[in-house]
């Protein structure tokens, strides 16, 4: 009897800890859709952003804008750091196990890569109060180049995120 009642135990303690396949894949599309939609949070509030420094023009040298510079390429940071360690680094460590995310995100993370450098190369530029200050000359014409840059790469993970959400439901 006694025997009876630790292998009860022991059965009872081993279904508990274990996780069937279907436990698993639910954990990884929820999984993946937190991190889109945390990716979507902080688009948001870098185009929020980009959308105040943008309606400042023409860009005279003050307290107040090199104050928004320096809060946009933060947020601008914060939204690229997050894309690529929430939602490309999901995906690449085959935690995402659609085919159809897979492929769509290898065809576009070579370009979503490229412009992570030129995101990263604008938050150099303007990334010190010294350096907005010198630089205030350059803006319009890095913001609007940034600014075509920001919308290619939307459109690039916008594909990654419909195909993800598409295959979710």
């Amino acid at each position: 009897m006694l025997e009876k009642s630790q292998q009860a135990i022991q059965t009872n303690e081993m279904g508990s800890g274990a996780v069937s396949a279907s436990e698993a894949k639910i954990e990884r599309r929820t999984g993946s859709m937190q991190a889109i939609n945390r990716l979507v949070e902080h688009r948001t509030e870098m185009l929020s952003l980009y959308g105040a420094l943008a309606s400042q023009r023409p860009y005279q040298k003050s307290d107040a804008l090199v104050d928004l510079i320096q809060k946009f390429c933060q947020s601008l940071v914060d939204y690229t750091a997050d894309a690529h360690f929430r939602l490309y680094r999901f995906i690449e460590t085959n935690s995402e196990r659609r085919m159809s995310a897979s492929k769509v995100a290898d065809l576009v993370y070579p370009r979503i890569s490229a412009s992570t450098q030129r995101i990263l190369d604008f938050n150099d530029k303007y990334d010190t109060d010294q350096h907005c200050s010198e630089l205030i000359g350059d803006l319009e014409s890095d913001l609007s180049a940034l600014g075509e840059r920001l919308a290619d790469r939307i459109e690039l993970e916008d594909r990654i995120i419909d195909v993800l959400a598409r295959a979710r439901n």
